[in-house]
């Protein structure tokens, strides 16, 4: 069943009908693809298929259109969402991945590094992130093929093949329309002048692969082989009413990491394998925020390009059920986890779906929809 959006959020896509091939954008009202192609107010921010025009044309426009949408709703063609093949809403420049969630960074510590402190001396003064295969990001829906590396044994032995340790990452990505200039960082207060919206994102790890390899420069191929993203995107103007402000940092973060305002998000994800619900991660008890990861990721200068892709690392809560990855879940000697059809996991086994969806929590108790991420595993051929 398709995601119920109502009709203020109006998040947006790029689809394809039925028996053809032109892609074209849209944006969800209620359960339906509203079609901004053809509509003649605005065609040339929708002509080619994708976001990437809207992306670029920056906050002024943004607003303009949303208001239009919210003020006075085209009258063009709508279809059902499910009747439609949701596809890569923009073009991926580059992708970063955080580790913004002070749990799960103590748990994979403590995991990965049972004999040393949970957490690394550099954690809490900046957001800790690593350079991801752009090209690698693939829409909701496409298959995850189990990826194959080195691992190291617990006799030592270094073997290599498919990665019998493979698990999902529940994160938030934010999408980057507006670009900078090379040189000059981007101010933490100017975050929505140049992010336009987020989707929801699984970073699929092979932990084996990865527990090998990390150190000292951190992941790579247990990572690159493949990130999810929800076929939504939806406005950050959209989330105002989920604003919160973040946990309290310890120590007090550097003045470039220093907003005038909160940017932590009351969202709260949902977690299930094969229909099975196995979690539900809050994003508001995350330590760093959207913001402080973009001022962090420019401050050396590096410039944004439209179509970057920033994901905010595994949501992970502080209780057992809060966890966002099999890894944590399965950690500290718990019973695997039970699926409904009686089977029991510890990490992903071949034709497993992992699905993620998320909600907003507006101020007034009203709840705001974000979509939904999936994929499934395959068999390395």
């Amino acid at each position: 069943m398709a995601t119920d959006f109502g009709r203020t959020t109006l998040p947006y896509c790029s689809f394809v009908l039925p028996g053809t091939t032109q892609r074209r954008v849209g944006v969800g009202v209620g359960t339906d693809v509203l079609d901004l192609t053809d509509v003649p107010q605005h065609a040339d921010l929708f002509v080619g298929g994708t976001l990437d025009a809207m992306l670029a044309a920056g906050p002024d426009t943004w607003q303009a259109v949303r208001s239009w949408l919210l003020d006075d709703l085209p009258d063009g063609p709508r279809h059902p969402a499910d009747s439609v093949e949701l596809v890569m809403p923009f073009t991926v420049a580059d992708y970063v991945d955080f580790y913004a969630s002070e749990h799960h960074a103590t748990n994979v510590g403590r995991i990965f590094r049972p004999d040393g402190d949970a957490l690394t001396p550099n954690w809490k003064h900046l957001p800790i992130g690593y350079h991801g295969r752009a090209g690698t990001v693939v829409v909701s829906g496409t298959p995850i093929t189990r990826p194959s590396g080195q691992r190291r044994l617990s006799d030592g032995e270094i073997t290599f093949g498919p990665s019998v340790r493979l698990d999902f990452e529940a994160e938030l990505g934010f999408v980057v329309g507006a670009p900078s200039t090379l040189g000059q960082p981007v101010p933490i207060d100017d975050f929505a002048r140049h992010v336009f919206g987020v989707c929801l994102v699984d970073d699929w790890s092979a932990r084996d692969v990865q527990a090998w390899e990390y150190v000292p420069l951190g992941p790579f191929l247990g990572k690159s082989f493949a990130t999810s993203v929800s076929p939504w995107i939806v406005p950050l103007a959209a989330l105002e009413g989920a604003r919160v402000e973040q946990p309290t940092p310890s120590p007090e973060p550097l003045p470039y990491l220093q907003g005038a305002a909160p940017w932590g998000l009351d969202l709260e994800f949902v977690i299930s394998i094969n229909g099975t619900e196995i979690s539900r991660p809050p994003f508001a008890s995350m330590y760093w925020t959207g913001a402080q990861m973009l001022a962090h990721m420019t401050v050396n200068g590096a410039s944004l390009r439209t179509g970057d892709l920033f994901a905010s690392g595994t949501v992970s809560g502080p209780d057992p059920e809060q966890r966002g990855s099999l890894l944590e879940l399965s950690w500290n000697g718990t019973e695997p986890l039970t699926l409904d059809d009686g089977s029991t996991r510890t990490f992903l086994e071949d034709a497993d779906t992992v699905t993620i969806s998320a909600h907003a929590r507006l101020a007034g108790g009203q709840t705001l929809e974000l979509g939904e991420v999936s994929g499934t595993v395959v068999p390395h051929s």
